[in-house]
């Protein structure tokens, strides 16, 4: 059994935070990213650089406003068994009992795009969930638990950029209310990647 929730990253998080990027980002992006660039984006040297960032981005946010949240699930045992697993069993069950392990991310901001007011509108920066955590409501609860805090926080609008071929994550939002806002960037990858801007309200 698990338990599920989100709460907001810690230090000792960093390394699980920038090792479900690189797993979520190699699984969900190698359908649509060319090769050399995905394997820049997800090699030894840019894993480095990924943790830096990431430790920054939880230890020293550059405002109350700038938040990382991770997605978790906590082993829970069914202690009834305990007996039958013997004495070495049984410890090493019980060490196991209530470890978290962090299955998904969500990063959010003030809007940095020059045609949207950052004091109304938030940016989702990153919205990932480990490859084998998948559909079983991680992202829906990072999504929820985004907006909350937006909300508190004043937010109107909440916009994210997102690959325009990756159907999944266009998908999931335009389910949750999102759509795009006409805005779109193209990414040179050794071959021309589009993106566009997704939008929803949240006031």
């Amino acid at each position: 059994m698990a338990d599920v929730g989100v709460r907001a990253a810690r230090h000792d998080d960093v390394d699980a935070v920038t090792s479900t990027q690189i797993r979520a980002w190699r699984y969900g992006y190698r359908e649509f990213l060319p090769e050399g660039p995905l394997e820049q984006m997800t090699g030894p040297a840019a894993e480095k650089m990924w943790r830096r960032q990431w430790d920054e981005a939880i230890l020293s946010p550059p405002t109350p406003r700038h938040r990382v949240l991770v997605a978790v699930e906590r082993v829970v045992l069914d202690t009834d068994a305990f007996p039958a697993l013997g004495p070495g069993g049984i410890e090493a069950l019980a060490a196991a009992q209530g470890a978290e392990r962090v299955v998904g991310l969500a990063s959010h901001a003030p809007a940095e795009d020059p045609d949207l007011n950052p004091d109304t509108t938030a940016e989702m920066l990153s919205f990932l969930v480990d490859p084998d955590h998948v559909r079983r409501g991680h992202g829906s609860r990072l999504l929820n638990a985004t907006v909350d805090h937006l909300r508190e926080d004043g937010y109107h609008t909440v916009v994210t950029w997102v690959f325009a071929d990756n159907h999944a994550l266009l998908g999931f939002l335009e389910s949750a209310g999102w759509g795009e806002d006409g805005a779109e960037r193209v990414l040179d990858m050794g071959r021309p990647v589009r993106m566009v801007r997704m939008a929803t309200d949240i006031s």
